[in-house]
């Protein structure tokens, strides 16, 4: 797995990265750029962190500090083979470890798909961390029969079909990277071994996939959430029910699911808005902090982009 160097045009950020332990795994993150305003974006079901490298290197050229994170059961984070290990609690908790580790007092937090159900769950797990929430395409309530008919074949592959899929993820990850940002991490997804992704997918499934409703008007971080039209897996209805039951939301409109990353300069620009509302907020009750920064942690590694 590798993300793709700077575009031309494109600051060449130094990257660092590193990893931290939670509950006995190791996870692994990338923080883009400095200063106090934080963002930490997480990816969709099964896709690496730099899924959200093009926003990330976006927020921090516009001053933001940014970190991408790879949750537990994805990209280069551990991946345990028991489905008992995956919850969305887990991978909530999974965020939190992460801003412990940095000693980040708050941050925006927000990703799609997955990403915005693990931010919901974040943020009722421990609402005085969340500074504001990204929601784009959350799965919810109206999601759940076209999320069944979806991956229940994909869970069957990669249950009873392991052989093929292994055969799969073999040939992908022999195929040169390098055509496109989507194309590369969609070969990375196709890449992995389909045992943990299996174990992933029962753990989720097993489970609930985001707070209760009687929750949802509990969190009064502000939200901007991102929902976009024929789509049964990410319907609109279930973004514009969470944005009728956020107490403090706003709903974005995107033309499609890839917008964001194949035409990005409308919702980047929304989305760092967002981001940098929610600082100003913050600034005007108290400065950010950092917290002390854990003894027993790893750090990172500056990894240059135009390597």
């Amino acid at each position: 797995m590798a993300r793709r160097p700077a575009a031309q045009g494109e600051v060449d950020l130094a990257i660092v990265t590193g990893s931290f332990l939670h509950a006995r795994h190791r996870l692994v993150y990338d923080r883009y750029g400095s200063g106090g305003r934080y963002v930490v974006l997480l990816p969709g079901l099964l896709f690496p962190r730099w899924l959200n490298d093009p926003l990330a290197r976006a927020l921090a050229e516009r001053g933001f500090c940014v970190y991408t994170l790879d949750l537990l059961g994805h990209g280069e984070s551990d991946r345990p083979t028991e489905m008992w290990e995956y919850s969305m609690t887990r991978l909530a908790e999974g965020v939190i470890g992460l801003l412990d580790h940095e000693g980040i007092e708050q941050a925006v937090v927000g990703g799609p798909s997955l990403g915005a159900n693990t931010t919901l769950e974040a943020a009722a797990l421990a609402p005085e961390r969340i500074r504001g929430m990204v929601l784009s395409m959350p799965v919810l309530d109206n999601a759940l029969l076209a999320v069944a008919l979806a991956f229940t074949p994909l869970l069957v592959a990669l249950t009873f079909g392991a052989p093929a899929m292994r055969a799969v993820a073999a040939v992908a990850r022999r195929l040169p990277r390098g055509v496109s940002h989507l194309t590369d991490t969609g070969l990375d997804w196709l890449a992995q071994d389909p045992k943990p992704s299996a174990s992933l997918l029962q753990g989720l499934f097993y489970g609930r996939v985001a707070p209760p409703h009687e929750q949802w008007g509990e969190l009064r971080q502000p939200a901007l959430v991102i929902g976009h039209p024929r789509d049964p897996i990410h319907p609109f209805s279930d973004a514009d029910q969470l944005v009728r039951a956020l107490p403090n939301a706003r709903l974005v409109r995107s033309s499609s699911i890839l917008e964001l990353w194949i035409s990005p300069a409308r919702l980047t620009d929304e989305i760092a808005r967002f981001a940098a509302r929610c600082w100003r907020t913050a600034a005007r009750s108290r400065a950010p902090a950092r917290r002390a920064r854990p003894s027993n942690v790893r750090g990172g590694r500056v990894r240059r982009t135009s390597t």
